[in-house]
């Protein structure tokens, strides 16, 4: 699964391999990492994923990579209130 979007001030991109392996490129920064459950930061909002075993291997806040690996389970989008309300007031 590789996913490409371009968000308010800068693209990403994020690729999960076999539920074992996640990258991505364009990630501002990482919240709360825990074996279960973790959060990216990028230009569009944040990404939450939810798995188990989960390692955080590669972050660099200057190129914006990040890998982990672990058994993925879910991946969700959640948008900025500012990318919200540019949507709806157009």
């Amino acid at each position: 699964m590789e996913e490409n979007k371009t968000a308010a001030g800068g693209e990403h991109s994020l690729s999960i391999e076999n539920t074992k392996r996640i990258s991505a490129t364009g990630i501002e920064g990482v919240q709360g990492f825990s074996p279960t459950q973790f959060t990216l930061i990028y230009a569009g909002g944040k990404i939450v994923v939810g798995g188990s075993d989960m390692k955080m291997t590669t972050f660099s806040k200057q190129t914006g990579a990040f890998a982990a690996s672990g058994s993925i389970t879910s991946v969700k989008y959640l948008a900025s209130a500012a990318g919200i309300k540019n949507r709806l007031f157009k």
